[in-house]
């Protein structure tokens, strides 16, 4: 086991920056921009809520486990976490349909079980399709899913698990190469790279690879601290709360934050700096990219959620505050 992890962290020491033409990269961060905004605007109901830490953790450890590279274990969640929120929809749709129209209801008891009973299938079978479209890297093989599927107590067949992964599929419309905060992160840091950015985009990117599972891990509590920042109420009310789910899939706002606290943590003393460059690219305002990078310092240190106080200029001592706290 010992090599296979070596290796995989020598390949992410190994990110290359800066190797692609400026017009190519332009047009990706267009693409990207307009993703995003399509996200941000089609964000309702259930979004979100399959991101739960348990979760995480366990398909971030399994993608270890089998040696996959990073962008495999954030893909399997995204794809985890939208067909997850397609079957409670489809339990609701299938709900309301049938009291509308007065008929028998379904055994919802015997739905949830069944529904239970198939969610490891449905995660490994999420990291196993998340596999397939980083094929180029590693793909895994179904005798290894069934080996591990039957160390945990559950024995299914090739056919059940070649089932698992068409539903998925069919779930989703086939629609499973999602995009992923990490893609945001490195085309962002690309993009830094060309404009001057002080700290090495390079250095940066192993810190943002670690802060990006920190806010996965902790996806509730990071984004629960940053709403009530925004409200400046430390209860927010329940439409408060469905509001703030588009703000959940903003992928190119976390990029930016993640980006932000990286750089705070690399170097503060150029924290101001990427922070504008950051704003100049994106349009997200300084204060917004500044609360968000506050927050997944204020997690990352260890230091309790503070209130809403002033970010800028102050987050600089304030998070160093927190982290001299945190160490003594």
């Amino acid at each position: 086991m010992q090599e296979p992890v070596r290796s995989r962290l020598a390949s992410l020491s190994d990110f290359q920056f800066g190797a692609v033409a400026t017009e190519t990269i332009e047009d990706a961060l267009l693409h990207l921009a307009q993703q995003n905004e399509r996200a941000v605007q089609g964000a309702a109901g259930r979004m979100g809520s399959f991101r739960e830490t348990r979760i995480v953790e366990f398909v971030f450890l399994l993608s270890e486990q089998w040696c996959l590279e990073k962008s495999v274990s954030y893909q399997a969640v995204e794809i985890l976490e939208r067909f997850m929120v397609k079957q409670a929809e489809n339990i609701c749709r299938q709900a309301t349909t049938q009291l509308r129209e007065k008929t028998e209801p379904q055994n919802w008891k015997a739905l949830k079980e069944q529904l239970f009973n198939k969610f490891i299938l449905r995660l490994v079978s999420c990291v196993q399709l998340a596999s397939k479209l980083s094929f180029h890297y590693k793909i895994i093989r179904n005798v290894t899913v069934l080996n591990f599927l039957q160390s945990l107590g559950y024995v299914h067949t090739k056919e059940e698990l070649l089932e698992s992964e068409l539903d998925v599929l069919k779930s989703l419309n086939f629609q499973i190469n999602l995009p992923t905060p990490l893609a945001y992160v490195e085309m962002l840091l690309e993009v830094l790279g060309y404009n001057g950015c002080l700290v090495p985009a390079t250095q940066l990117h192993a810190t943002c690879l670690t802060l990006l599972d920190l806010v996965y891990l902790l996806h509730e509590p990071v984004y629960e601290s940053l709403l009530r920042a925004s409200i400046e109420n430390s209860i927010p009310s329940q439409l408060q709360g469905e509001k703030f789910v588009s703000v959940k899939e903003d992928f190119m706002l976390l990029g930016v934050g993640i980006i932000a606290a990286s750089a705070f943590i690399q170097n503060h003393e150029c924290w101001s700096q990427v922070v504008e460059h950051l704003q100049s690219i994106t349009g997200i305002a300084l204060e917004s990219i500044a609360e968000f990078s506050y927050a997944i310092l204020t997690h990352s240190v260890g230091a309790n959620t503070p209130g809403r106080q002033p970010v800028p200029p102050h987050l600089e001592a304030r998070a160093l505050r927190a982290a001299t706290s945190s160490n003594t």
